[in-house]
């Protein structure tokens, strides 16, 4: 895969407030449902968990652009593009095609989200979010180490 200029800064930045947002969807994860369902508990959960979707295909759409040279806007195409890429995993790609769906759902239909199933991705699907992580490092650790383009 030909790779030009890929801003690891970028990524990383992204990397980190994804890290710092899992951190903070981990401690909300803490709490019972009854208790997470209380106050202002479900927004803020929306809130993180919205903004880490958007730096991730943020990170996915900025490698898409570099590796294949185009530009993509759809986040499905960027998650099935990043698989066949291989910047990650086919598996990590399709979970990525449902947070793509997922965050489309928090942005444009925002008004049918309910708190409990924010309750149950951030008990239960933390998980997908912190694969990506974990790929796209070991994806820059890569990029790293390349020899040098001719």
């Amino acid at each position: 895969m030909v790779i030009s200029n890929l801003n690891t800064k970028l990524i990383e930045d992204r990397l980190g407030f994804i890290n710092m947002a899992i951190a903070k969807l981990k401690s909300l994860s803490q709490y019972n449902e009854q208790d997470f369902l209380k106050d202002d508990i479900p927004a803020i959960a929306e809130s993180y968990l919205r903004r880490s979707l958007e730096s991730i295909f943020d990170i996915g759409r900025h490698i898409i652009a570099k590796t294949a040279g185009k530009a993509l806007v759809e986040y499905k195409e960027i998650a099935r593009a990043l698989g066949d890429k291989g910047a990650i995993s086919r598996d990590c790609s399709s979970r990525l095609l449902l947070m793509a769906g997922y965050r489309n759902r928090l942005v444009h239909f925002y008004h049918e989200i309910e708190d409990k199933e924010l309750y149950t991705i951030v008990k239960e699907n933390l998980g997908d979010i912190e694969q990506f992580t974990k790929e796209i490092k070991n994806f820059l650790d890569s990029y790293r180490k390349r020899p040098p383009e001719q």
